[in-house]
């Protein structure tokens, strides 16, 4: 069975290379899921949203926040270039919970990013929000 090649990546380094059986990702369309074999795709994604992968391995989900960045499949190839990105695994569950709790109930259009982020980065770690 077919493979995706798959690159998540911020400025500062690569986050997660690999091979993966499908790929599910937020732009500003919609939520997308990406199997082997899916048609070309280039979106944006959406500011504080997670990026999940599905190893071929048949490992462990991956969950990544990301804070915008760019969203690419073509043939078998799917690279996520985030703007920044953060690994489930690497959170700091207390520091990302007082955050979140920080900026909560705050209003204005930082304090929506700032929430949203700190949503995902508690979503990716394995937390409900």
């Amino acid at each position: 069975m077919a493979k995706l090649h798959v690159e998540l990546v911020s400025p500062e380094r690569e986050i997660w290379a690999g091979e993966a059986d499908m790929v599910v990702a937020k732009t500003i369309e919609g939520e997308m899921g990406i199997m082997p074999g899916h048609a070309p795709v280039l979106g944006l994604l959406v500011d504080g949203s997670v990026v999940r992968i599905k190893p071929a391995d048949e490992s462990e989900t991956i969950s990544a926040m990301v804070s915008g960045g760019f969203f690419s499949v073509a043939s078998d190839e799917v690279s996520v270039l985030a703007e920044y990105a953060e690994l489930g695994g690497e959170i700091d569950l207390d520091a990302a919970r007082a955050e979140y709790e920080r900026v909560s109930g705050q209003e204005g259009e930082e304090a929506a990013v700032a929430q949203r982020r700190a949503r995902a980065r508690l979503r990716a770690a394995g937390q409900e929000v």
